[in-house]
């Protein structure tokens, strides 16, 4: 059975937005979707592979490679997402008040953890 996509409630305008599911955790199903869904991420997916793993006898750094990627996957699935975080970081940078630079770097923080925190299929 093949997960269908999420719909959730677009910006603003309560019309729902088709996101693409979470793949299967593994490398190779992370980079087709990555590939199919958010083609702007793949050179660098792709190369960070080379530079990490490559040809590696040691698997060692594939989990952090993986928590890395999958969450930025997650995000790039969802464009408004995306904008949504790169608009709280451009806030936050801008703001001459620590306390509501903390505030929005907090909710950056949130919501790329529960990115990390999608499980396939979601």
């Amino acid at each position: 059975m093949t997960a269908q996509p999420v719909h959730v409630d677009g910006p603003g305008d309560g019309r729902p937005r088709r996101i693409p599911p979470m793949p299967e955790r593994t490398p190779q199903a992370l980079r087709l979707a990555i590939q199919d869904h958010a083609p702007h991420l793949l050179p660098d997916f792709e190369a960070h592979w080379r530079r990490a793993i490559g040809d590696a006898f040691n698997l060692t750094p594939v989990p952090a490679f993986m928590r890395l990627w999958w969450t930025q996957y997650a995000i790039a699935r969802d464009p408004a997402l995306e904008e949504h975080l790169r608009d709280l970081e451009v806030r936050a940078s801008k703001s001459e008040d620590p306390d509501e630079s903390a505030r929005l770097l907090g909710e950056y923080s949130r919501l790329r953890r529960a990115a990390a925190a999608l499980e396939p299929g979601q």
